[in-house]
C-alpha cells in the first residue's frame, strides 16, 4: 500500500511540473502530450485538382520548445507540397489561445539551417515541416499557431509573397491534414475536396436613355424696345446685362441619363418667334447677357448645371452670355461622349425687338431630341 502512495505522490507532483513547463513555453520530453485545439484549415479552394491557398490555425496546450519540430501531413490526394519555397510559408504565434481574436507576430522563417531565433520550414513528399533552430524560436504553451500556405504568405524575410500553392486532389471522403512532431501535440483537421466550389451569376443591363424637359411651356411676356427680355415659365423678365440668366430666369431644364458607352446628344430644331408672315429675327450674340436693345433678335443659350455635360460653342450661357439660334435646322446644343446619369442643362431664351418689329402674338415651337451613342 505504501508503495502504490509513493508512486501516486510522484505522478502527482510530475503533472504539477509539467503545468508549471507549459506555462513557461518549456515541453521537457517527460511532459504529456495534450491534444491540439481550435483546428482549422481554410482554403481558398475547395475544387478537386485545383490550386489552393491554406490558412491553417491551432491551439498548442504544450507549445513549442528549442530544437521541437512541428509536421502537418496532408493526405495522399494533395500534391506540389515539394515544390513549396520559403516564401510560400507565413508561420506566425498568436497574442492569446482564442483563435478568432489574436493577433498574430511572425516568425523569422528559413528553409534550412535556421538560427537559434529561427524556424525553418520545408516541404517533402506529403509532410510540411517546422523546426525551431534553437532557445529563440520557440511558441508559448496554449497559444494560437497559423501558418499561412500558398500566395497568402508574407515571407517576414522580404521575399514573400507566396508563388506556389499546394493542389488539391481528387474527391475523396478522407481528405486530412494531421498535426504532429516532436513537440507532443497532435491533432487532425478533415476539409472537403468537391466537384465544383464556384457559383456562376449572371445579368443583363439593356441599353437605356430617358430624357426629360422640365417646362413645356415657356413665355416672354410683353417684348419691348427698352431692354431684353428672358422667357420663363412664369410669363418672363427683363434682361439685366453682366447677369448669368441661368441663375433666376432658367426658361427650363432637360435631364439627360443613359448607359450608353459613347455618351449622348441633345439637338432642337424649329422655327424662330413668327407672328402670320412676320418673324423676329434668329441672332448670334457673344459675350452680351442681354443682346442689342432696339434691335430684332430671338436666341437660346445653355449651361450644365449637374454632371459634366458640353455645351457646344456659341451657346454657353455665362455671365457674358454667347447666345445662337439656327432656324428649322437640326442644331447639336449638348454633347457627352461617355455613360451619364441625370445630367442637367439649364436653357435660357433670349428676344429683342426694334420699334419697326409688326405687332402681333409671336410664337414657336422647338423640338428637342436626346440619342444615345452606342
Amino acid at each position: 500500500m505504501r508503495i502504490i502512495y509513493r508512486y501516486k505522490e510522484l505522478i502527482a507532483k510530475l503533472a504539477v511540473l509539467a503545468v508549471a513547463a507549459a506555462a513557461l513555453g518549456i515541453n521537457p520530453s517527460w511532459a504529456q502530450a495534450a491534444s491540439l485545439t481550435q483546428m482549422s484549415d481554410t482554403m481558398s479552394r475547395l475544387q478537386a485538382s485545383t490550386a489552393s491557398n491554406h490558412t491553417i490555425l491551432f491551439v498548442t496546450p504544450t507549445g513549442v520548445a528549442s530544437t521541437q519540430n512541428i509536421t502537418l501531413t496532408f493526405s495522399a490526394g494533395f500534391t506540389g507540397i515539394g515544390s513549396l519555397v520559403g516564401a510560400d510559408f507565413d508561420f506566425a504565434e498568436g497574442s492569446s489561445g482564442t483563435c478568432s481574436s489574436a493577433s498574430f507576430t511572425e516568425k523569422s522563417v528559413v528553409t534550412s539551417s535556421p538560427s537559434t531565433s529561427q524556424f525553418s520550414i520545408a516541404g517533402s513528399g506529403q509532410v510540411v515541416t517546422i523546426t525551431s533552430g534553437g532557445a529563440s524560436a520557440t511558441i508559448t504553451a496554449g497559444r494560437c499557431v497559423r501558418l499561412k500556405i500558398g500566395l497568402n504568405a508574407t515571407d517576414t524575410t522580404g521575399s514573400g509573397p507566396g508563388t506556389h500553392q499546394i493542389t488539391n486532389g481528387a474527391i475523396g471522403s478522407s481528405d486530412t491534414i494531421a498535426i504532429a512532431g516532436s513537440f507532443g501535440d497532435s491533432g487532425s483537421i478533415a476539409v472537403e475536396i468537391i466537384t465544383d466550389d464556384q457559383v456562376t451569376i449572371s445579368a443583363t443591363v439593356d441599353p437605356t436613355i430617358s430624357f426629360s424637359i422640365s417646362a413645356n411651356s415657356v413665355s416672354f411676356g410683353t417684348l419691348s424696345t427698352a431692354t431684353g427680355r428672358w422667357a420663363t415659365s412664369g410669363g418672363g423678365a427683363n434682361a439685366s446685362a453682366g447677369t448669368d440668366p441661368t441663375t433666376s430666369n432658367t426658361a427650363h431644364t432637360l435631364t439627360v441619363s443613359t448607359n450608353a458607352t459613347s455618351g449622348y446628344v441633345v439637338t432642337y430644331n424649329g422655327a424662330t418667334l413668327t407672328s402670320g408672315s412676320n418673324t423676329i429675327a434668329p441672332a448670334t450674340i457673344t459675350g452680351d447677357s442681354d443682346g442689342a436693345p432696339n434691335s430684332s433678335q430671338f436666341a437660346l443659350c445653355g449651361k450644365a448645371t449637374s454632371g459634366s455635360p458640353t455645351v457646344t460653342s456659341g451657346y454657353v450661357c455665362s455671365t457674358s452670355s454667347d447666345y445662337n439660334f439656327a432656324a428649322s435646322t437640326t442644331t447639336t446644343l449638348v454633347t457627352k461622349t461617355s455613360p451619364a446619369s441625370s445630367e442637367v442643362v439649364s436653357v435660357a431664351y433670349l428676344a429683342n425687338i426694334a420699334g419697326a418689329q409688326a405687332a402681333g402674338a409671336y410664337t414657336t415651337t422647338l423640338t428637342y431630341v436626346a440619342t444615345g451613342t452606342f
